[in-house]
């Protein structure tokens, strides 16, 4: 491989606007000097994300950029690409939830690689996670530990995917919020929700239910 120098001042994260991807923001910005958040425009099915992306990145003074990724709205059609798909609210008994959109972590990890590259950046954040990916196939550590690996060989370039929230649930991804100084921002400012609904939420879709399960376990788990 070439002897590319790894820019530990640089990070590149994935940026969707929800909690988990606002945390790994805020965890980032504590770690490198120069911070950059991608977000994709998929045709998903609420532009309020990109607005709610957008929003955050101007208030943390971050750059950020939008990867047209249309072509995976005519490719995976879903419950978070199409209007006429209404959003799973309970678990299936068989196979994944219906807000699946297949190979979405797998491209968008493997465009942002491409994109930090001409950067010069090594460090790729995204907030994956095992502990709570409900049925989503591509938020498991085997997954990333394998793309990482695909993707130096691919560009001959040493990548480095970090999953901070990897091996933490709702709970601790809220307390790891709390300690980076952004509970209320991430609380507030966040979209999650299935139904487009910034904060809170619509409190019913699986989303909602996650993150309000989580911060009800946080307020036990860490109440003084």
């Amino acid at each position: 491989m070439n002897m590319n120098t790894r820019n530990k001042e640089s990070a590149l994260v994935v940026f969707s606007g929800g909690q988990d991807s606002t945390t790994c923001l805020l965890w980032a910005l504590k770690r490198y000097q120069k911070v950059i958040a991608v977000s994709f425009d998929y045709g998903q099915r609420h532009k309020a994300e990109l607005e709610c992306a957008k929003e955050i990145t101007e208030k943390l003074g971050v750059e950020w950029q939008v990867l047209d990724m249309e072509l995976l709205n005519q490719l995976a059609p879903n419950s978070l690409t199409r209007e006429d798909i209404i959003v799973d609210e309970n678990a299936p008994d068989v196979g994944a939830p219906n807000s699946v959109v297949d190979g979405r972590n797998m491209l968008f990890l493997t465009f942002a690689a491409v994109f930090a590259k001409q950067r010069g950046i090594t460090d790729l954040i995204t907030g994956v996670s095992q502990s709570d990916f409900s049925g989503y196939p591509d938020c498991r550590d085997v997954f990333i530990k394998s793309l990482n690996t695909t993707l130096n060989l691919a560009m001959d370039y040493t990548f480095c995917i970090e999953t901070p929230l990897m091996w933490i649930d709702k709970a601790d991804t809220w307390k790891l919020a709390d300690d980076l100084g952004g509970l209320d921002f991430v609380r507030n400012m966040t979209l999650t929700c299935y139904n487009g609904i910034k904060g809170d939420g619509c409190g019913h879709c699986p989303s909602c239910k996650l993150r309000r399960e989580g911060y009800e376990a946080f307020l036990v788990r860490y109440s003084k």
